[in-house]
C-alpha cells in the first residue's frame, strides 16, 4: 500500500488548502483530489444531501486504487464520518477532529471560537469535538458564508473582505475568545485579514495544517508512508463539472499551475 495515493476530496476548490498542507507535508506522497464541484456547495444542503455524496465521492476514490482518505470538507466532515468509516476499510481522516485537538490544546482561557459555513455551524459538530477534548471550554461560533466567495474571488486582502470580516467576527471579539477555528477550508486564504481583525492575542487554528500533521502520524502507525526520494508533482485532480473554472481558482489557490486534471463522472453525479 505504500505506493499507492491518498485521496482528498471536497464540494470544490476549498480542500486544496488541505491539499496544499499535505503537499507540504508529505513530499513522497502522491495525492488524487476530487472536487465536486457539479455539486457545490455543500454547506446550505440537508445532512442527508450531504452525507450521499460524501460516500459517492469516496467510492469514485477508491476506485483510483487510494490508500488512505481525507475528508477536505467541513460540511462532510460534520455528517458523514460515521457512514464513510462504515463502509470503507482504510484510514479516514476529517477536518474537524484534527482542528478541534488543535484549538483545545492551544487555549489558555477555555472561550474558543469557531467559524465556517452555515451547515457546519448548524451541526454543532465542532462544538462536540471540543468539549470532548475540553469539557469546560466555552465555545462561540458564527456562519460567515460570504467569506467563501471572497476567497474564490480572490478577494482576500480588500476593503471589502475587511469590512465582511468586521461585521462577522464582532461578537468573537466581544466574546473575549483567545483561540479561533478556521472551520471551513476556504477561510485559510483569508487568515490575515481575520487575524488583523481579531488582533494579535488570539491564535488562528487553521484545519489544514493540523489535518496534515495527523495524517502523516497515521501513515507511520499503519506503515503505509510512501519510501524513497520525494514524488515528482504526479498528483492528479478531478472535477464533475466544467474543469476551466477549477483550474482558473485552483491555481490561485496554489500558486502554480495544475498539471492533470480531469472530469469525473460519480455515481449519483
Amino acid at each position: 500500500m505504500s505506493s499507492h495515493p491518498i485521496g482528498v476530496f471536497d464540494s470544490g476548490v476549498g480542500g486544496l488548502t488541505v491539499f496544499r498542507a499535505l503537499e507540504a507535508a508529505l513530499p513522497h506522497e502522491s495525492l488524487v483530489y476530487l472536487g465536486d464541484t457539479a455539486r457545490v456547495p455543500y454547506g446550505p444542503k440537508s445532512a442527508e444531501t450531504v452525507e450521499r455524496y460524501a460516500l459517492e465521492a469516496a467510492r469514485f476514490l477508491r476506485g483510483q486504487d487510494v490508500k488512505m482518505l481525507v475528508v477536505a470538507c467541513n460540511s462532510a466532515s460534520s455528517v458523514a464520518m460515521e457512514a464513510l468509516r462504515e463502509q470503507h476499510s482504510i484510514p479516514i481522516t476529517g477536518v474537524i477532529g484534527p482542528g478541534a485537538r488543535r484549538a483545545a490544546a492551544m487555549t489558555r482561557s477555555g472561550k474558543v471560537g469557531v467559524i465556517g459555513t452555515r451547515g457546519t455551524i448548524a451541526s454543532e459538530a465542532y462544538v462536540r469535538a471540543i468539549h470532548e477534548q475540553a469539557p469546560d471550554a466555552d465555545v462561540v461560533s458564527r456562519a460567515c458564508p460570504l467569506f467563501v466567495p471572497l476567497a474564490e474571488e480572490g478577494w482576500t486582502h480588500n476593503d471589502v473582505a475587511r469590512q465582511v470580516a468586521q461585521t462577522y467576527l464582532g461578537s468573537l471579539r466581544d466574546a473575549s475568545v483567545d483561540t479561533l477555528v478556521l472551520g471551513c477550508t476556504h477561510y485559510p486564504l483569508l487568515k490575515t485579514v481575520i487575524g488583523e481583525v481579531m488582533g494579535s492575542d488570539v491564535k488562528l487554528v487553521d484545519s489544514a495544517e493540523a489535518v496534515a500533521a495527523e495524517v502523516r502520524k497515521r501513515l507511520e502507525d499503519d506503515e503505509i508512508q510512501a519510501t524513497g526520494g520525494p514524488a515528482p508533482l504526479d498528483h492528479r485532480f478531478f472535477v464533475t463539472d466544467a474543469p476551466a473554472p477549477f483550474q482558473r481558482v485552483a491555481e490561485r489557490f496554489l500558486g502554480r499551475p495544475l498539471g492533470r486534471l480531469e472530469r469525473a463522472k460519480i455515481e449519483g453525479g
